[in-house]
C-alpha cells in the first residue's frame, strides 16, 4: 500500500525544498521507495503537466485520491486585504487551495519557519501567516482548534531553513505510525525540545563569561554578538549540517531561526543588553541569580580560556 505525499509551495524562498532535496539519511529516493511513497506533487520533482497537476488537486478535494501527508512550505498570503490574491495557483488563491488540502490529509506539516509561525512573510503588505501559528500566538491561518484526520494539530517543523533530515524522519515516524510528541509551539520534542546552546563548542567559554566582542575570536557570541543559542530550540548541534557544522562551531551567531517571533526586529549581530546581561536570559532562569552566578563564575575562568587557548 503506498502513502500519498503533497507538497505545497506558498509564501516560500524554495529553501526549505532545497534541504529537503539534499537529505542524505535517507535521500530522497530511498524515502520514496523503501516507505513507497506516491509523490502526487512537488514543484522540483514532478514531472507531471499542469493539466495533469490539476487533475490530482481535483481529486485529492473531492476524496477521489487519499493524501496522507500534506507539506506546507512558505507562509500563507493573505494580501492583499485578505484576499489572498497576491500568491494563486489553479487559478485560485493558494490559502483557499490549503484550506481544502488541509481537510483531507491525514497529516499536515509546516515545513520551515515562515509555514510554521509567518517567518519573514508575516510582516508587510502581504499579510502572511502560519499554518497554526502567528508567531507565538496559536491559530494562524487554520485556527487554533484544527485537527488533520489523523489526529493532530499542524506539526511544525521550523527553521530558515528546516534540517532536511528533520523533514524525512517526520515523514517516516508519521507513515510508520510512530507516535510523535509535540512542544507547545507543536514542533516534534525529539528534534526542537533542545536548546542549540546543547552541544556548542563554545559552552565552557559561556560558563565562565568568557565573551568576544568582535567577530574571529573563540569566546561566547552571546553576550555581545547576539547569538541566540541559549534561548533558541533546535537541534542544529545535534544534527550537524553536512554531517559536518553548525553556525556557532564556526564563530557564527545562532540567529534563532526556529525561534516563532523569527526574524527580530533588531539587529542580528548586537546583544540587547543591560549592563552587560543580556534582556533575554535562558528559559527558568532567575536574573538577579544569573548576574551573581555570572560575576562569580567570570571571576573564576581559567587562564586557558582567558587566553583562548583550546582548540575549538
Amino acid at each position: 500500500m503506498s502513502n500519498s505525499l503533497y507538497w505545497m509551495q506558498c509564501g516560500s524562498c524554495g529553501g526549505d525544498s532545497m534541504s529537503f532535496l539534499n537529505s542524505e539519511s535517507p535521500d530522497i529516493i530511498e524515502l520514496i521507495e523503501t516507505f513507497n511513497i506516491n509523490l502526487l506533487w512537488h514543484p522540483s520533482l514532478a514531472y507531471i503537466t499542469h493539466e495533469q497537476h490539476t487533475q490530482v488537486v481535483k481529486k485529492i478535494i473531492s476524496g477521489e485520491q487519499s493524501l496522507d501527508i500534506l507539506c506546507i512550505e512558505g507562509a500563507i498570503i493573505r494580501g492583499p486585504s485578505g484576499t489572498g490574491v497576491y500568491d494563486t495557483s489553479i487559478s485560485e488563491p493558494k490559502k483557499d487551495l490549503v484550506i481544502k488540502l488541509a481537510n483531507q490529509a491525514k497529516y499536515v506539516l509546516a515545513v520551515g519557519t515562515c509555514a510554521s509561525y509567518g517567518g519573514v512573510c508575516s510582516a508587510g503588505g502581504v499579510e502572511g501567516t502560519g499554518l497554526q501559528f502567528h508567531k507565538k500566538n496559536n491559530g494562524g491561518f487554520l485556527g487554533d482548534s484544527f485537527l488533520s484526520k489523523g489526529g493532530y494539530p499542524v506539526i511544525n517543523l521550523p527553521g530558515c531553513p528546516c534540517h532536511g533530515e528533520i523533514i524525512v524522519r517526520t515523514i517516516m515516524a508519521l507513515i510508520s505510525d510512530s507516535k510523535i510528541l509535540l512542544t507547545e509551539f507543536n514542533a516534534p520534542i525529539n528534534w526542537y525540545g533542545i536548546l542549540v546552546h546543547q552541544g556548542c563548542t563554545r559552552n565552557e567559554y559561556h560558563e565562565y563569561q568568557v565573551e568576544d566582542k568582535v567577530f574571529g575570536d573563540k569566546g561566547c557570541l552571546f553576550f555581545h554578538l547576539g547569538c541566540h543559542g541559549p534561548i533558541a530550540y533546535g537541534s542544529c548541534n545535534k544534527l550537524l549540517w553536512n554531517r559536518y557544522g553548525s553556525k556557532t562551531r564556526i564563530g557564527i551567531p545562532c540567529l534563532g531561526c526556529t525561534m516563532p517571533d523569527f526574524p527580530q526586529p533588531y539587529p542580528f549581530f548586537s546583544t540587547r543588553n543591560i549592563e552587560g546581561i543580556p534582556l533575554s536570559l535562558p528559559d527558568g532562569i532567575d536574573r538577579a541569580h544569573y548576574i551573581a552566578y555570572k560575576g562569580i563564575a567570570a571571576a573564576t575562568a581559567p587562564k586557558r580560556l582567558k587566553e583562548r587557548k583550546t582548540n575549538i
